[in-house]
């Protein structure tokens, strides 16, 4: 499977988190928790330097529960703090903010005479492209500040969201890796909707997936889809068989191979066929 994905406005994206990380006391990298190695970019890393980071490891409920626990080790052994949070139920994003304002308020700007801090907090909200970032700053903000969607790509400027304790979030583009040579890692960005389905054939991905999830996960598989005995060993057979069992039939009883691939995708991705998380955990976690 080939992804072909860099459109210009990635460029343009890193200028602005150049020009911009300036303005900011911390950086919150969002990371799927599915994944949280595959969706860090190495760039951003490059950018931020030495600035104040944190990891907000979204759509924790969608990922083995197990292993995110095993990641947060993880990071914490690398000496970054990784904190789950579901955008959507507001699970983990009090946490988040009072995790940033900790390690950051101490080194404000003061006021000379009563040592009071002259601004409040102002953070930088960076990722991967449809890594929860604009859920992440409604659900701190308590409104709809950002616009929200499963298209990758949808926050196309920055934008500055006032908290109401004060803090100052920036909200900054999607910005993918320029080169995806890893097959695995752009495999995961793929199946997850980090990448736009303009980058690549949405059958051979779902045919990856389905040959993914029948070798790894076969159990959570085969109940969802309720299939029984062996399950066929490629891709094309296993959308074949799911194509059957859920009727996406053409004329003449051929199957529709389109839409059974959209279909195994958004299920897999809401999280339907169970939970997953697609990284290995380092051994030394």
């Amino acid at each position: 499977m080939t992804i072909h994905w860099f459109p210009g406005h990635m460029a343009k994206a890193r200028r602005l988190l150049e020009e911009n990380l300036g303005l900011v006391d911390a950086v919150i990298e969002l990371r799927d928790a599915r994944m949280p190695l595959s969706s860090a970019n190495p760039l951003l890393a490059a950018i931020m330097g030495d600035k104040t980071r944190l990891i907000a490891l979204t759509k924790p409920d969608l990922a083995a529960e197990m292993a995110t626990t095993r990641f947060v080790a993880y990071f914490a052994h690398q000496g970054l703090a990784a904190i789950k949070v579901n955008a959507r139920d507001g699970r983990g994003t009090k946490e988040l903010l009072q995790q940033v304002k900790a390690l950051v308020t101490p080194k404000l700007p003061r006021d000379k005479a009563g040592g009071r801090a002259l601004r409040g907090v102002r953070v930088m909200v960076a990722g991967i492209p449809n890594v929860g970032k604009s859920s992440l700053i409604n659900s701190l903000s308590g409104r709809a500040a950002a616009r929200t969607g499963a298209l990758p790509g949808l926050t196309q400027a920055k934008q500055w969201i006032n908290l109401p304790d004060g803090t100052q979030v920036l909200d900054t583009p999607g910005l993918l890796w320029p080169r995806l040579d890893d097959p695995e890692v752009a495999f995961r960005l793929a199946v997850t909707g980090a990448i736009s389905e303009a980058g690549f054939d949405v059958t051979d991905l779902a045919g990856n997936l389905a040959a993914f999830l029948a070798q790894a996960h076969s159990g959570p598989f085969k109940q969802h889809f309720r299939l029984e005995g062996e399950l066929p060993s490629t891709g094309p057979e296993l959308l074949e068989l799911l194509g059957q069992k859920r009727g996406c039939l053409l004329g003449g009883g051929r199957i529709d191979h389109n839409r059974i691939a959209e279909i195994l995708l958004r299920e897999f991705r809401e999280g339907k066929v169970g939970r997953f998380t697609l990284d290995q955990v380092p051994d030394h976690a």
